[in-house]
């Protein structure tokens, strides 16, 4: 627009040119003049401002232990009170809002970032996992207690204990009983948990140190790190001829001798390919998987129509076993020989269990 007017005022004057476009004439004198970049002038400091000495003073005062659970206003009205004046409440908000410091200015303790654990086993006797749940006894507020140790590769139970009581001296006993029976050398193990008090304690913690077998806790309030047991509680706690309660710990003690045995030789596990815990931990998997193979031969042969994908494979056996995989393993825990396992492991949820602690009268391992 201004070039036209320009234009027009070589011939017509600036006026005429003006009025003709419908133009003020000072927006063309406006556009003439040089544009010439103001100075930049640093902001000039109010001069009823607090000096930089004067702000430190003020949030010194407001931080220290004296004032540091106290309001601006309590604090400003208790200086007054002894002939000292730093500033107005508003000024102290003001001074607390610039470092954000409005909310809690109390040195409270800080939780410390835990790191998410991420294990990976490949073989039997790698990694083992443990827990403890509750049994419910015959009356109210009675419990038995059950220590269960795992292979998350196998899924097989390595060692169980049950007792009246909590305890780090019971957890010592199976960690102890559990590696001797499977002839655990030192550096070749490494045992998670969660952070119940048998499992932090510093006698348990010494003893996997002079046993050389590497220590693990889930985060805090995670129970998804430590996935195997509490699905291996699951399997225990859903099983059909579990009771309500257990009239007695020998009640407990003969159900439990019944269970354990079942879920290592006969108990089929869908994140083992259906193979039982007991194939997997001591190599018969390999044997078995070839014999299935073999029947599901002979049954396409027999019936080739009724198999549309043409001759059906066994499930894979599983490669390696993660607790917490890294996302570039993928984002199922059970990787297996060819991929993820389609199938997957079905027993995942289960029970955190916390309960009181000390006294091992009638523990026995197993």
């Amino acid at each position: 627009m201004m070039t036209t007017v320009e234009q027009l005022a070589l011939t017509l004057g600036v006026s005429a040119a003006c009025d003709m476009l419908g133009v003020p004439r000072s927006s063309v004198y406006r556009a003439r003049q040089p544009k010439v970049a103001a100075a930049s002038k640093p902001p000039r400091e109010p001069l009823r401002a607090l000096s930089h000495a004067e702000r430190d003073q003020v949030r010194d005062t407001l931080n220290s232990d004296r004032f540091a659970d106290q309001a601006p206003r309590e604090v400003y009205a208790t200086l007054l009170d002894e002939g000292t004046y730093l500033c107005s409440p508003s000024t102290m908000y003001r001074l607390l809002a610039e470092h954000a410091e409005v909310g809690e200015r109390r040195d409270q303790l800080r939780h410390p970032a835990y790191t998410k654990p991420e294990l990976l086993a490949t073989r039997p006797n790698q990694v083992w996992s443990w827990d403890i749940t509750k049994l419910l006894g015959p009356t109210k507020w009675t419990y038995y207690y059950l220590y269960v140790m795992l292979d998350i590769f196998s899924r097989y139970v390595v060692g169980w204990l049950l007792a009246e009581r909590e305890t780090s001296t019971l957890a010592e006993l199976l960690i102890r009983e559990a590696c001797a029976k499977q002839q655990i050398q030192a550096d070749h193990l490494t045992i998670h948990a969660d952070r119940g008090g048998p499992m932090i304690a510093k006698p348990v913690a010494l003893l996997m140190a002079d046993l050389g077998v590497t220590k693990s806790h889930s985060r805090p309030h995670v129970s998804n790190d430590n996935p195997f047991s509490e699905a291996q509680f699951k399997t225990l706690k859903y099983r059909p001829d579990y009771p309500d309660r257990f009239g007695s710990l020998p009640d407990a003690h003969t159900w439990a001798h019944a269970f354990f045995p079942w879920y290592n030789d006969e108990h089929h596990h869908s994140g083992l390919g259906y193979m039982t815990p007991k194939a997997i931990h001591y190599g018969e998997a390999a044997q078995l998987w070839v014999q299935r193979q073999a029947a599901l031969e002979l049954a396409y042969v027999a019936h080739p129509e009724r198999f549309v994908k043409g001759t059906p494979r066994p499930p894979t056996l599983p490669s390696a076993v993660w607790i917490n995989p890294p996302k570039t393993a993928g984002a199922s825990a059970v990787v297996v020989a060819g991929g993820v396992d389609p199938v997957g492991n079905s027993e995942r949820s289960g029970e955190l269990s916390t309960s009181p602690r000390p006294n091992p009268k009638g523990a026995r391992p197993v």
